[in-house]
């Protein structure tokens, strides 16, 4: 007897499309797929003509979603003494700056994202070999080292989608729940396809944007039409 898993594959392999299409297009079709009880994370990921092994065409940031993604994170804030209690009411898990060190050093890892203003980035640097490896060291190029913690934790909280280019050159983020109605969804989508475009190095040639495709964690992937210029070699 056919598993569920496999009733569900072979169910969603009579509603693949081969060509791409619009964010909507994509997020209707998605809809569409068997999928589940729980509600999907939709993700999306971007393969991008950069060369990943040169610095200054790395791809890393931040960006607040127009609907933002359905869940909320837990962010811990690295700052004075004086704003610890202003970190905690917009919303952050832990605040403070050796003590939250020490807390840490001692195996302490109930979060999600960890902010930081610059000039605690002396004590931060500390925990390099305990956050680095599980990509929450504070950084600006992430938007996370900034003298406004207060905002950032309050973004962060949110959901604020951070993002960087793998080795292959892919950039993966979260864009909502398939709960979300298709045009929350879509323009979610839209929204950060447009800012990793605003993202082009000016050392990267060819087709910047070589492909997009959204999914749901447990649904096939949709190709999403991106139009853009090429640059030439």
């Amino acid at each position: 007897m056919p598993t569920q898993l496999s009733k569900r594959a072979k169910a969603n392999e009579a509603l693949k499309i081969e060509n791409a299409v619009t964010p909507i297009e994509a997020v209707n079709h998605l809809k569409k797929f068997k999928a589940p009880k729980f509600d999907q994370t939709v993700n999306v990921v971007m393969h991008l003509g950069i060369q990943p092994d040169q610095a200054d065409q790395a791809i890393r940031g931040s960006v607040s979603l127009p609907n933002g993604i359905g869940v909320k994170k837990k962010v811990i804030a690295f700052c004075r003494e004086d704003m610890v209690k202003s970190a905690k009411e917009a919303g952050a898990v832990e605040a403070g700056a050796d003590d939250l060190v020490a807390k840490i050093e001692g195996g302490w890892m109930d979060f999600d994202v960890a902010v930081a203003t610059p000039d605690m980035m002396r004590v931060v640097s500390k925990l390099g070999k305990v956050l680095g490896p599980k990509g929450l060291m504070p950084s600006p190029k992430s938007g996370t080292v900034t003298p406004n913690v207060v905002d950032a934790v309050k973004e962060y909280s949110a959901g604020k989608v951070e993002f960087r280019n793998d080795k292959g050159g892919n950039i993966h983020a979260v864009v909502g729940k398939m709960s979300f109605a298709p045009d929350a969804l879509a323009q979610n989508v839209e929204h950060f396809i447009k800012h990793i475009e605003k993202m082009r190095p000016a050392t990267a040639k060819g087709t910047y944007i070589k492909k997009c495709v959204v999914a749901g964690c447990m649904t096939p992937g949709v190709e999403i039409k991106v139009a853009q210029a090429a640059v030439e070699e």
